[in-house]
């Protein structure tokens, strides 16, 4: 049985025992995760999404967090200026072991889902925001009501 799942804006067709290089989940080695935006199922009978399969989803062990290979950007100006810029990159990966691939039931497991690091720090962020969000409604009920009240 084989699945087509998205992540990190990339789609990866998978099986059980794969092993993936996708863009760097936030998770740590030993993790289980379990990707749920898949886009087809195949095995037995092809099951294509619309966009998304529901109830589908694979599940995966997380081996390492790795960085892939140097990406070196040289850039030379000519002429008078004779300038020369050399900028070198790695990007930061996950390493997963796909571990079971699931056509229906997928939303009851109980396993974590697998978000980017950018989805992860999204949500610390509106978490942090909730609680300053209140003092501030507090503070703004508090000069409503002295402002209503009568003065002597």
């Amino acid at each position: 049985m084989f699945a087509v799942l998205k992540t990190g804006g990339k789609q990866y067709k998978v099986q059980a025992g794969d092993i993936l290089r996708v863009e760097k989940l936030d998770c740590i080695a030993g993790d289980k995760i379990q990707f749920n935006e898949i886009l087809m199922v195949g095995g037995d009978a092809l099951t294509v999404g619309a966009p998304l399969v529901a109830g589908a989803a694979v599940q995966a062990e997380v081996i390492e967090q790795i960085k892939g290979p140097k990406v070196i950007h040289y850039v030379k100006r000519r002429r008078k200026h004779s300038s020369q810029r050399t900028k070198g990159h790695r990007q930061h990966l996950t390493l997963l072991r796909v571990t079971d691939v699931l056509a229906s039931g997928g939303d009851a497991t109980g396993v974590a889902a697998a978000t980017g690091t950018a989805d992860a720090r999204r949500a610390a962020h509106n978490a942090e925001a909730a609680p300053a969000a209140k003092p501030a409604a507090a503070k703004a009920k508090t000069k409503a009501a002295k402002a209503a009240a009568p003065k002597e």
